[in-house]
């Protein structure tokens, strides 16, 4: 072993050493924020990974397994029309309404099929920021200029930012068409409708069990859908399990002890539905693990997914808590820093926002009920919108996922557009209403 690795081992060890030795456990302040920490994350692990993110998971492994490279460039490559791949990357995150770390999966499983960076971007951008629900409530309960503003310059964002991200890393995307070219077209395995009926019913189960509900008081459409969401979502389940079985030629048995043990736990434990999706994966993990062909391989990308992307959303959220703590409650930087640092509407209060946003994790429709406390206490109308433009669609979670993805060069690129842009816009916005 070289004497330079020896020395860097060195370091990592009387570092860990350092930071257990003056652990300041006993401060209060430490001492809350790892509660907070461990608290952040039991909330996670409760309310976004069963629901979320393994379907995630799974609609991810499918990108990279049924869905051909060739059909992934017509559509998202580099050399795609841009109104196509730049239309279709908004929409498709816009469809989803999920979080910024709920995306994440399905980013990196595009990106790695050959997506282009500008459209792989757009489509990371759009599907935590973009969201009808939270745009509407946002208007409802934060005054519809806000609303507006959220709603125009988030589909503006998802394209400008996709688009510099292409022009900033253009040789790396040229080099990236050359290798795809020479690589050799597979054969279609099933009709290209039968692939997008499967992606259809998949993305339908992970956007109904996710549904979140506008009001405790308010009817209407959003309101409707919320009440049906478990019926939907069960329809959709079934489907699935009707295509798995004629279409992957998956057993028929096992799909049936499946659906009859889900349906069993749903009448003797009603009100946990996180219980019945687990039950659906657990039986999904049976009839395609160890299966020969293309149902083995899904299981195999999904898992290869849920590896690398788990352990660092996990740490993320841990860190997160630690720093910045659950909405309402403190980690070791104190929350009267950030509510001192938002008010007027100076380029700074706005840049701090942005900053801010970017790095607390905020689960779809959170950021509304803390932006009204945050209003409450003062902070500006500029600000607001800088923090609802970068902080649904980044957090420290997802920075760490991205960079594992992407690489230092291209986070650092995007994570500051969205800052940088978001700071920008809100404090043209805060002088422009004030």
């Amino acid at each position: 072993m070289s004497k330079g690795k020896e020395i860097k081992i060195f370091i990592l060890m009387a570092a860990v050493f350092t930071v257990f030795y003056y652990l300041p456990l006993g401060w209060p302040r430490f001492d809350s924020a790892i509660a907070e920490s461990l608290a952040l994350t039991k909330w996670y692990a409760r309310e976004h990974v069963i629901l979320c993110l393994l379907p995630a998971f799974w609609i991810a492994g499918g990108i990279g397994s049924f869905v051909s490279q060739q059909s992934v460039m017509r559509y998202l490559g580099p050399t795609a029309p841009k109104a196509l791949s730049y239309g279709v990357a908004s929409v498709a995150g816009t469809i989803l309404a999920v979080c910024s770390c709920t995306i994440l999966p399905l980013f990196s499983g595009i990106y790695r099929m050959g997506a282009g960076l500008g459209p792989a971007t757009a489509f990371l951008y759009s599907g935590p920021a973009i969201n009808a629900l939270a745009i509407i409530l946002t208007a409802k309960v934060l005054g519809w200029q806000l609303g507006a503003a959220r709603a125009i310059f988030a589909i503006v964002f998802s394209i400008v930012i996709g688009a510099t991200m292409h022009f900033l890393f253009r040789h790396e995307e040229r080099a990236k068409v050359i290798k795809m070219a020479e690589m050799p077209k597979p054969s279609a395995t099933r009709p290209l409708w039968q692939t997008a009926s499967f992606f259809a019913v998949m993305v339908g189960i992970l956007v109904f069990a996710n549904w979140g509900s506008p009001s405790n008081d308010e009817a209407g459409f959003f309101a409707i859908v919320f009440a049906a969401k478990w019926v939907i979502a069960a329809i959709l389940a079934a489907l699935l399990g009707l295509m798995l079985w004629r279409w992957l030629k998956l057993s028929g048995v096992k799909i049936l002890i499946t659906a009859i043990g889900t349906v069993v736990f749903c009448i003797f434990v009603p009100g946990h539905p996180e219980g019945a999706v687990l039950l659906v994966m657990a039986g999904l993990v049976w009839a395609t693990a160890g299966h020969n062909g293309e149902a083995g391989d899904w299981f195999e990308q999904s898992w290869i997914n849920a590896k690398q992307i788990f352990p660092l959303l996990i740490g993320g959220v841990l860190v997160a808590g630690l720093l910045l703590g659950r909405p309402g409650r403190e980690g070791l930087i104190p929350s009267e820093w950030i509510t001192s640092s938002l008010g007027g509407n100076s380029f700074g209060a706005n840049a701090f926002a942005a900053v801010a946003g970017s790095l607390m994790y905020f689960a779809t429709l959170t950021e509304i009920p803390i932006l009204q406390g945050l209003l409450g206490n003062g902070m500006g109308q500029g600000p607001a919108l800088a923090l609802l433009l970068s902080g649904p669609a980044l957090s420290l979670p997802s920075m760490i996922v991205i960079n594992s993805v992407l690489g230092i060069k291209k986070t650092a690129a995007y994570v500051s557009l969205v800052v940088c842009l978001s700071a920008l816009i809100g404090w043209g916005y805060g002088a422009w209403v004030t």
